[in-house]
């Protein structure tokens, strides 16, 4: 039998070097431990990208694939610096990109009766790698409740809030738990959110906010603050999107900040 040639591996004549190219939106079934002790199986969409370099045609798209199938089921954020170097031998790169994105449930107390309730965080696991070295992210989207400290200023009765997205990178020196980061975005909000509220669960979370008011730019200087203070971080983002309720568009308010290992 006549061997099928490797059309990918064919030079290309356009001298024009592509930054990344892979496969995007791929679903896997994963296990995340969880701080108490447990772990959460849940599913990840994966994206995996590699450089090529201007002479090749194409890279071979099913050899991410086959690094996925090998780490099935054992992927965590500690298993992103081997997936990493292993996706840079077998397609010949010399950068790469993987980035793991999922749901990550946690069992939440309503702050007045106790009822339990889960709520939905959307997380993502990013790994980088190049001639520089291997980097490994942490991100969380944090829903939370905001209120216009202006809006309260001004009115006689109420004052305006609305849902706002609270997202955090980080880049650490040592293990953060998704839970500690979650819960400091929470602690710098008008009031947390939560799956189910009683009566006077709701009553509670409206007076709360009411009373700690928050513009967009207070609400990411807070949790920068705190990101400051935490010495395990290298290097974090925040940002903060406010779903206003009395507008149609968004506040919005970013903070990035790069510190030297030590």
């Amino acid at each position: 039998m006549l061997p099928i040639e490797d059309i990918q591996g064919r030079p290309d004549t356009r001298r024009i070097a592509i930054d990344k190219v892979g496969i995007k939106d791929i679903l896997r079934p994963i296990r995340v431990k969880e701080k108490s002790g447990g772990e959460q199986r849940t599913v990840a969409h994966f994206a995996m990208y590699v450089n090529l370099p201007h002479d090749f045609k194409g890279t071979h798209m099913s050899r991410f694939v086959e690094i996925l199938n090998d780490h099935d089921r054992e992927i965590s954020i500690a298993s992103f610096p081997a997936m990493l170097q292993d996706m840079l031998a077998k397609l010949e790169a010399e950068s790469g990109y993987i980035e793991m994105r999922f749901p990550y449930f946690i069992d939440k107390a309503a702050p007045v009766s106790g009822v339990r309730s889960l709520m939905d965080y959307q997380v993502s696991f990013i790994g980088e790698i190049d001639n520089a070295g291997c980097r490994i992210k942490v991100k969380v989207i944090v829903p939370v409740t905001s209120l216009c400290p202006c809006s309260k200023e001004i009115s006689e009765r109420g004052a305006h809030n609305q849902r706002s997205h609270v997202s955090v990178t980080v880049e650490a020196k040592s293990f953060i738990w998704l839970e500690e980061l979650i819960t400091l975005v929470e602690a710098e909000a008008s009031s947390q959110i939560y799956g189910l509220l009683k009566r006077p669960d709701e009553k509670y979370v409206t007076e709360y906010a009411y009373d700690h008011p928050k513009f967009v730019e207070d609400m990411v200087r807070d949790v920068a603050a705190r990101l400051n203070a935490e010495p395990r971080i290298i290097s974090y983002s925040v940002e903060s999107e406010n779903f206003e309720s009395i507008h149609n568009h968004s506040a919005y308010a970013l903070i990035q900040r790069v510190n030297s290992p030590s």
